[in-house]
């Protein structure tokens, strides 16, 4: 692979990055409603179903977290409400009347809440679940789609499938130039990222373990999706060995690992394992190399793993390998949070958001 200074290809990304930003400044409620009878029907989810196209898309129902955030950053005006209602500090972040719309429950996941009386009474036009395309969610999709009438797209989460996503989402939404600036922003930065770190031979990669609960021993094993960034990078991690979803490790279990770099989305635990005499022999605790990731209004890195972990490729790599992105991590947030949330950044909202504290 040809070598690429760092500098020139900084340069190159933010050209390629504004270009994208410049496309999509119109809010998506002021895009002209399109009707689908022009399009094809059905149309195609990510799990190969047939979904009917409705004539119009003012009205969805996300079934998770996942898909709310993905339907806020293409059709915010069609969203009905949230999973989990935002806090005040997550609002302050979303477009104003957007944010604070009410919580409706979900379908899928921990503590799904809504039934099918409340979705129906809720009169959606399209019910958008993000995430696993597994035949479990599969058959949750076709029997809600069956005894609601009301099309049912399964769109998957996995962030080589996120450019996909919005293009279906688009093309059943009607809005396929919007869908299309999101989509090219997220190949455009996963392949760059793929890039940096293939440019560092494996074993010159630090060993990485992703964090989370105050003792930092809870950690996503080999195919967790909450821990899919790090895979998609290119990094690893160390329990990528392990196969499972999210598992408490024992703490002699991270002794052994002795990661270079910790990945935490725990305020508390970054707050207190500098002290902590257990972690104290840690090569990435003694070496000053434990980051707390940004949340607001969602998590750069997990909690959910959806869209909202696309600036996290770039803080990650930052935090793991920062001679290969030298990028100024201000610029990447406003870019982001301007195309894909809609709203601008002061100054001392970027500082609040990329010192990953509520």
């Amino acid at each position: 692979m040809a070598s690429v200074h760092p500098e020139a290809g900084r340069r190159r990304w933010l050209r390629a990055g504004a270009a994208l930003a410049l496309a999509p400044v119109v809010p998506a409620w002021a895009q002209a409603e399109r009707p689908n009878a022009d399009r094809p029907q059905p149309i195609t989810d990510s799990a190969g179903r047939q979904v009917p196209a409705p004539s119009q898309v003012r009205r969805i129902f996300p079934a998770g977290p996942p898909a709310a955030i993905a339907i806020y950053t293409l059709a915010p005006d069609a969203l009905l409400g949230w999973p989990r209602a935002n806090r005040p500090e997550e609002i302050e972040f979303l477009l104003p009347g957007v944010g604070s719309r009410p919580e409706i429950g979900r379908l899928t996941g921990r503590g799904n809440s809504a039934n099918l009386e409340t979705v129906v009474g809720l009169q959606p036009d399209l019910i958008v679940d993000t995430g696993s395309v597994r035949p479990t969610f599969v058959e949750l999709a076709d029997r809600v789609q069956s005894q609601t009438r009301i099309p049912y797209a399964l769109i998957d989460g996995r962030l080589e499938a996120v450019a996909d996503g919005y293009r279906i989402l688009g093309r059943l939404t009607g809005r396929t130039a919007r869908a299309e600036a999101l989509a090219r922003y997220a190949e455009t930065t996963l392949r760059t990222v793929r890039e940096r770190v293939a440019r560092v031979p494996r074993e010159q990669r630090p060993r990485v373990y992703f964090a989370r609960g105050p003792l930092g021993l809870e950690t996503g094993l080999g195919g967790s999706i909450n821990v899919e960034m790090f895979d998609a990078m290119g990094l690893g991690h160390v329990a990528q060995g392990l196969q499972g979803g999210l598992a408490r490790v024992p703490l002699e279990q991270v002794l052994a690992w002795d990661p270079e770099v910790i990945i935490t989305i725990d305020q508390t635990f970054a707050q207190t394992v500098r002290s902590n005499p257990l972690w104290r022999s840690v090569s990435a605790v003694k070496n000053g190399r434990v980051h707390l990731s940004p949340k607001l209004p969602f998590g750069w890195v997990d909690f959910p793993p959806g869209v909202n972990r696309l600036p996290g490729l770039w803080w990650i790599g930052q935090k793991v390998l920062p001679t290969q992105f030298p990028e100024d991590l201000r610029a990447i947030a406003r870019d982001f949070y301007r195309l894909f949330y809609q709203v601008e950044l002061s100054s001392a909202q970027v500082q609040r958001v990329l010192a990953g504290r509520d």
